[in-house]
């Protein structure tokens, strides 16, 4: 039987399918080389290990120039940069916006993402090659639940001794 934590961490998708909870967390600190500036944003993704589709909903504002780009890269780790992934649709000319969308990915680009290999970039008209930049990783609430799970798990399984 599954444990509670592990349930928690599926939604409603096909059966057999796992929606993994991802978050990016997004300024300019992280961008390679680092920018100041005063923008921020967040990011919640979610991925369905089913039909591979990759879900987004990122929130930016404060950008020094205004948006003429925005992109998920990879694969790459923090502080290296890394090619376009998935285009992420947006409208120019904006300074804070939320970007909502999807795509479906590839088996080897799923490991890529799963493996905290991919960022979120958002690119604007005073920064070019990048204003912002936060690396996508599990939710941490996400990772607490499985643990726990597992952590759960491991005890049912140890002999009990009386």
């Amino acid at each position: 039987m599954p444990s509670a934590s592990l349930a928690l961490t599926v939604s409603a998708a096909p059966a057999g399918a796992t929606i993994i909870n991802l978050v990016a967390n997004i300024d300019g600190a992280q961008e390679t080389p680092p920018i100041a500036t005063p923008a921020t944003g967040s990011a919640t993704v979610t991925y369905d290990d089913v039909l591979n589709l990759l879900s987004w909903t990122i929130t930016y504002s404060g950008l020094l120039g205004t948006i003429n780009n925005a992109h998920f890269h990879g694969p790459a780790p923090v502080g290296v940069p890394a090619g376009v992934r998935v285009s992420i649709p947006f409208t120019a000319g904006l300074t804070a916006d939320t970007l909502i969308g999807s795509a479906t990915i590839t088996e080897p680009f799923e490991a890529e993402l799963l493996g905290q290999l991919w960022y979120i970039n958002i690119h604007s008209t005073a920064h070019g090659t990048g204003e912002i930049r936060g690396q996508v990783i599990p939710e941490p609430g996400t990772l607490l639940l499985a643990g726990l799970g597992l952590i759960a798990l491991a005890a049912r399984r140890r002999p009990r001794h009386s």
